[in-house]
């Protein structure tokens, strides 16, 4: 590897000197020439469009060399602000980030939970900072209103 980071935070800027994500992991390994990074068990803060933060964790990632594509594989787990009155739990096998556009993808299955609300289906698109999800083939939604 080039460097090597432990238990360490990052934060990266995008083009306009915007916070693009916040990155806490164990392990940062970055590829020799490549300058993209391998991770072990890192927690991402991901902005939404009013400042609060989406956490996203993962068992490994990888970032690109641009840090615009972040892939994240192994118990995939993505939460909304803790300020959001729609607590949004996103779980899945493997989720693709694009922390620049504050959207994500994924080709697995995912299971997406709110208060009364659980929908699963195969293949995603979201739009973090929107707070909308499209789930693309294979859909099941439980509605259990409240009482």
């Amino acid at each position: 590897s080039d460097y090597v980071l432990h238990d360490f935070e990052l934060i990266s800027l995008d083009d306009t000197g915007k916070e693009s994500f916040t990155l806490r992991a164990p392990l940062l390994q970055e590829t020799p020439g490549a300058r993209t990074m391998d991770l072990t068990r890192p927690l991402f803060l991901v902005p939404d469009g009013e400042g609060r933060y989406w956490q996203v964790k993962s068992r490994t990632g990888w970032v690109s060399a641009k840090r615009d594509e972040i892939r994240l594989r192994g118990q995939v787990r993505t939460t909304s602000p803790p300020e959001d009155p729609r607590k949004v739990l996103m779980t899945t096998a493997q989720l693709n980030l694009f922390p620049n556009t504050r959207k994500a993808t994924s080709h697995a299955f995912v299971t997406i939970t709110e208060p009364g609300l659980t929908m699963r289906g195969r293949g995603m698109r979201a739009d973090l900072a929107s707070r909308r999800f499209t789930l693309l083939s294979q859909t099941t939604a439980r509605y259990v209103p409240s009482r």
